[in-house]
């Protein structure tokens, strides 16, 4: 014991009557006066270090488990992905939905955006005229135009002097959906304007002169056919699913069927391609295997935390809490949207829970539902706010979040505070107990200045006595 120890170096320090060492006697008293709320205090951080450390490991075993499903998630090999056996004519992609099986695609024609080309002029840098441009957006068919009411008409203000440099700055800073450049081509420098793709975004080019400076109106085309001047024309993409004919006003389709999405390239007409699904059948068995075997490693980190004999975390609210949670993690509902007859829940996937809490995966479970429902088990695989991701991807953040009490991260954020705490107490103590050492250090200084005279005048004393009783004899 501290205490035991301090009072052996008192007597000690004290000798036979041979004298008395002042300073150690001043320290061994000061320790034994705060030994015992010192050991207290240490062996308090001890705990609390324990506590710390097992709060820190159970958290960064939840986050690491959260970001390696992300991780696969983000892979792809958990859903059904496409594939096109042509992939000259389109690229494809998983939609916000799982998709499967097969489609047949032929494609007759892409979307295109207009150009229009100014006539040429010497150089960027002549001047064209002055005065206002504007652009009438709609379709246009056989040379007529037809606008659309619904879309405002942008003017742009061409000042004296301008070129064809400040005309092509000047469209594009109206941010109107037509982009403009000065092309320097063989016959001299010309303005290109393009549009977005699609029927729809057709468009005209009005010009009004300022009659001090013409010139503008050679910029302007009202749709007649002219092939120096257009030189290509705004159309929808035009192809066929599976038979069905479709037109898209963009060459990037988005679902164009539940869980396709399609980049279209190149045609294809009379010869079309395969889209299949693939099978993640194996990927997402072995999957529930690895996540089993995560789940029942932290389950076992988490017992002996709260073990009641002797566990770190025996009476943490926060540690009992993600037991809890885990505990009931394979019949949570994780797809609440999920439709009739698909999965919603892990348990349906072959997760299930041991009497002890640790976890067991039933593959025959997972077979039958990704026979019943594939779309419904690969949805449950994706990066959306409902599914396996989600739910791990939650207990995650819940265990790094500080502002809730009766989570992990609420236990390891007042730990941590008091940590903080006994530091700043020990601190004190060791400064009161260095205080009380110097003020005895200075007392007992005096003291033994004094018992020094006192012997001093002593021994002149016994001097005497004996030379007196010399004397005698």
């Amino acid at each position: 014991m501290v205490t035991t120890s301090a009072t052996s170096s008192i007597v000690s320090a004290l000798g036979g009557g041979s004298g008395i060492d002042m300073a150690a006697l001043a320290r061994n008293l000061s320790e034994a006066q705060f030994a015992g709320r010192l050991a207290r205090i240490d062996s308090n951080s001890e705990l609390v270090e324990r506590q710390i450390s097992t709060a820190s490991t159970l958290k960064n075993q939840v986050v690491q488990l959260a970001a390696s499903i992300g991780e696969r998630v983000r892979t792809g090999d958990l859903s059904s992905q496409p594939s096109i056996a042509n992939s000259a004519v389109a690229s494809v992609s998983r939609g916000v939905v799982s998709g499967s099986g097969s489609y047949r695609l032929e494609v007759t024609a892409l979307a295109s955006s207009q150009t229009l080309v100014s006539p040429a002029v010497a150089s960027a840098s002549t001047a064209i005229g002055a005065g206002t441009l504007t652009l009438r957006f709609g379709s246009l068919s056989g040379g007529i135009f037809t606008a659309d009411p619904a879309r405002t008409a942008p003017t742009v203000t061409i000042a004296p002097g301008a070129t064809l440099t400040d005309a092509a700055a000047a469209i594009n800073a109206a941010n109107a959906g037509v982009t403009a450049y000065v092309a320097n081509g063989a016959n001299g420098a010309q303005l290109v304007l393009k549009g977005s793709e699609g029927a729809a975004n057709a468009f005209i080019l009005e010009a009004s002169e300022d009659p001090a400076n013409p010139g503008l109106a050679a910029l302007a085309w009202d749709g007649t056919p002219d092939p120096a001047r257009q030189i290509a024309a705004a159309a929808d993409a035009a192809f066929r699913l599976d038979g069905v004919a479709m037109t898209a006003k963009s060459n990037t389709i988005e679902n164009v069927v539940p869980g396709l999405s399609l980049q279209l390239s190149g045609t294809n007409p009379g010869a079309p391609t395969t889209i299949r699904f693939s099978d993640p059948g194996s990927a997402v068995s072995a999957f529930m295997q690895d996540l089993t075997s995560a789940l029942n490693e932290l389950m076992a980190t988490l017992g002996a935390a709260i073990n009641p004999q002797g566990g770190d975390l025996a009476r943490d609210s926060g540690a009992r809490a993600m037991r809890s949670a885990f505990a009931q993690l394979a019949s949570t509902t994780i797809m609440p949207s999920a439709a009739p007859g698909q999965p919603r829940t892990l348990g349906e996937l072959g997760l299930a829970t041991n009497r002890d809490g640790s976890f067991r995966f039933d593959p025959a479970r997972l077979t039958a539902m990704t026979k019943a429902s594939p779309t419904g088990v690969t949805a449950m695989f994706t990066a959306g706010i409902h599914g396996v991701f989600a739910t791990i991807d939650r207990l995650a953040r819940n265990a790094s979040t500080s502002t809730n009490p009766g989570s992990l991260g609420g236990s390891l954020a007042r730990y941590t505070n008091k940590k903080t705490d006994l530091t700043e107490e020990r601190s004190a103590l060791a400064e009161a107990q260095e205080a009380l050492r110097a003020q005895l250090t200075k007392r007992f200084a005096a003291a033994d200045s004094r018992v020094g005279t006192s012997r001093s005048t002593l021994s002149f004393l016994q001097g005497q006595i004996d030379a007196w009783n010399a004397g005698r004899d």
